[in-house]
C-alpha cells in the first residue's frame, strides 16, 4: 500500500454496536474477575461466555451473505444480551456486584444499538 492508503477492516469492525459490544465484553471480564473464587467455574464463566458471545455473532453474521442471516446472527447476540442481562442482575442479588457497574449502561446501550441494527437489517 502507498501512503495515505488505509488498510479497511474486516466489515463488523466498522460497526458501531461491534466496538461496543467489544467494550461490554471487556467490562463483564472486569466485573467478574472480583467475583469469589467459587464463581470463577460458575456465575463468572457464564457471563463471560454470554459476553463473548455479542460481539463473535455480530461478526458472523456480519460476514455471512444476506439480510435473513445477517438478522439471525443479531438475533442469537440479542438472546446472548439477554442472558448476560439476567446474570448481571442475579450478580448484583448475590452481592458479587453493584448496580452502578459499567456493564449496566453498556448492556443497556447495547440493547438499543442491536434493536436498530435488527430493523435496519429487517426493513431490507
Amino acid at each position: 500500500m502507498g501512503s495515505g492508503e488505509r488498510e479497511v477492516g474486516k466489515p463488523h469492525e466498522q460497526l458501531e454496536v461491534w466496538k461496543f459490544v467489544m467494550q461490554l465484553a471487556k467490562a463483564v471480564y472486569q466485573l467478574t474477575s472480583c467475583f469469589p473464587a467459587e464463581e470463577r467455574y460458575g456465575l463468572a464463566q457464564q457471563m463471560s461466555r454470554a459476553a463473548v458471545s455479542i460481539p463473535s455473532n455480530i461478526a458472523e453474521g456480519a460476514g455471512r451473505n444476506g439480510a435473513k442471516e445477517y438478522l439471525h446472527f443479531i438475533g442469537i447476540s440479542r438472546g446472548s444480551l439477554a442472558e448476560l442481562e439476567t446474570q448481571i442482575q442475579l450478580a448484583v442479588m448475590l452481592n458479587f456486584a453493584t448496580s452502578d457497574h459499567a456493564a449496566f449502561e453498556l448492556a443497556e446501550r447495547t440493547g438499543k444499538l442491536l434493536t436498530g441494527l435488527h430493523k435496519k437489517w429487517n426493513s431490507q
